[in-house]
Order: structure tokens, then C-alpha cells, then sequence
């Protein structure tokens, strides 16, 4: 893949961001309050999170990205935004002065996460409605979309997105979430990981039964595909000419959060380039066995991903 050709294209990226924040120090005594670790806070980090790391993976690649979303006018909308123009992604954040800007909190001590708090709430609806009008304005510029759906109530308009996307001939890619996938009808691709799509489809015993439920879906849904994350199992993409297994790298898995924001991010921006849908799941599937190998929410570089191949 010609560097050139990505820095050419432009992924616009629209859904629910958060902030991840991380605090790490020692844990070397029990409380005497309670039968709980003292975590002695050493160092703190605060990187992109949900749809904002989709984003980040996309321009750390060397393409474009632009992301749509709602932050609040808080403390971690700020450092949100400075993350965002310290990254060279395209800020079309709406800010939302009633609700806090969602915040992961992990605290990790000897490299073991001890425990995550949550701070979120929904978006209005009068913002959600800016956010549909600025999507119609600025899919036509863009070369293809991710709608990164965490469940935090910034997609309410995802079936009138993904109306319009394909009205203008832009692949739409989802992460999808929750038990409902009718308002994903019409996508692209989904990537739904083996939980998510159990949930569903319902469990299956075997690979043929896999089989039939991913395709069932993926023809109720009017899809062109459907990526189906599995973890040590690698990926299986499925389209209307079968199915391809990826199998997983060989690599040690360190750390699984963001994992599938890198998936779709680099799938993204490899479909932009009109790369084949069966060669970008491949080069995804490569990005996801690198980031696992790192701390936290993290992204791969050009140069980790295609170094040896030039």
C-alpha cells in the first residue's frame, strides 16, 4: 500500500467518544477500611477513547479523519479536544454544556488494571439533531464513514446516516452494539465481535451453524458484509461469495482494550482506497495482533503495519 494513496483519503468517523484515563502506581498493601488493594497513584495518561481512537488509528495510519460527536464543556471535553488537534484529526465535536464528556477512568498497578470507572450521560436531542444536518454536509467530502456505536446515545440518527451514505456511494462500516441490529440495516459491513453477535443470533455448536446465522443476519440486514471479530480465533468475513477465516498473529496478547476501534479504523481506511474488501479484513486483522500487544487504548503506525512489505 502506497503511503501517498492513504494520506489522499478521508474517513469521516461519527458516533461516541470518551476520554481514557489512566492512572498508574503500586499496589503493595490491603486497606485496613476493606478487603481492597491501596493503589499508591505514580503517573497519569489520558488518551482518545471510543470513536475518537477509531479516529486516531485512521491518522495514525497516514489517511484523514474527521470525527462527529458530543462532548461536554467540562475538564475532559477540553483535554479531549487538545488530543484531538495534537493528533491532526478534524474536530466537528458539538458541545453539550449539560452532560459530562464521557470518561473512562483504569487504574493499573504492576501492569495489572485494578479497576474502571465510568462517568457518561446521553446527549440532547437538539444537539443529535445538529449533528444529522453537519453529517449530510460533510459525507460528500469523505471517502468512507465509520459510525462507532458504544451504546452512549450519539447514533438516535444512525438509519438517516446510513440513508444518506448510501445515496452518495460511501461505504459505511459499523461497530455495532446492543441486541437491536434493524437500525444498522443497509451498512456496508458490521463488525460485531462473538458475544455481540451471540446475542443476537443466539449460540451456536458449530461452524456451519455459525455460518448460517452470520449469513441469515447478513442477508436480513441488506449487507454487503459481515467481519466477525473472534479473538484467538482470528476474524471470518462473510459476503454473499462464502466466507474467508483470517487466522489470528501470533503474538502475546497484552492488553485487548480498543483492539476492535483499530480493527475498523484501518479496515476504514483501507476501503477507502477501493482496496478489496478480502484484502483490507487481512491487513485489519494484522493491525488488531499488533495492538494487542500494547498498554491501553492504543493505534499503529504505517510503518508497524506494512514494515518489510515496501
Amino acid at each position: 500500500m502506497d503511503s501517498s494513496v492513504l494520506a489522499a483519503k478521508r474517513v469521516l468517523v461519527v458516533g461516541d467518544c470518551m476520554l481514557d484515563q489512566y492512572w498508574f502506581g503500586d499496589a503493595e498493601r490491603i486497606s485496613p477500611e476493606a478487603p481492597v488493594p491501596v493503589v499508591r497513584v505514580l503517573r497519569t495518561d489520558a488518551r482518545l477513547g471510543g470513536a475518537a481512537n477509531v479516529a486516531l488509528n485512521i491518522t495514525t495510519l497516514g489517511a484523514k479523519a474527521a470525527l462527529m460527536s458530543v462532548a461536554g464543556e467540562d475538564e475532559a471535553g477540553h483535554t479531549l479536544r487538545s488530543l484531538l488537534e495534537a493528533s491532526g484529526i478534524e474536530s466537528l465535536l458539538q458541545t453539550d454544556s449539560s452532560i459530562k464528556t464521557t470518561v473512562k477512568l483504569r487504574i493499573i498497578a504492576r501492569q495489572q488494571q485494578m479497576l474502571r470507572a465510568d462517568f457518561e450521560d446521553a446527549p440532547t436531542r437538539e444537539v443529535l439533531a445538529a449533528i444529522l444536518g453537519s453529517f449530510n454536509d460533510q459525507i460528500e467530502r469523505s471517502d468512507a464513514v465509520v459510525l462507532s456505536d458504544y451504546g452512549k446515545g450519539g447514533l438516535n440518527h444512525i438509519r438517516q446516516m446510513i440513508e444518506h451514505a448510501r445515496q452518495v456511494g460511501v461505504p459505511v462500516l459499523i461497530d455495532p452494539k446492543g441486541s437491536d441490529y434493524s437500525r444498522y440495516k443497509g451498512a456496508t459491513l458490521i463488525t460485531p465481535n462473538r458475544a455481540e453477535l451471540a446475542m443476537v443470533t443466539g449460540c451456536w455448536s458449530s461452524e456451519e451453524e455459525l455460518r448460517n446465522k452470520a449469513q441469515r443476519l447478513r442477508e436480513e440486514l441488506d449487507l454487503k458484509a459481515l467481519l466477525l471479530t473472534r479473538s484467538e480465533e482470528g476474524m471470518t468475513l462473510y459476503t454473499a461469495d462464502g466466507e474467508l477465516t483470517v487466522p489470528a498473529q501470533a503474538r502475546e496478547v497484552f492488553d485487548v482494550s480498543g483492539a476492535g476501534d483499530t480493527v475498523i479504523g484501518i479496515l476504514s481506511a483501507m476501503l477507502a482506497t477501493g482496496m478489496p474488501i478480502e484484502d483490507a479484513v487481512r491487513i485489519a486483522n494484522r493491525a488488531g495482533g499488533i495492538v494487542v500487544g500494547k498498554l491501553g487504548t492504543a493505534s499503529v503506525s504505517y510503518k508497524e503495519l506494512f514494515e518489510g512489505e515496501q
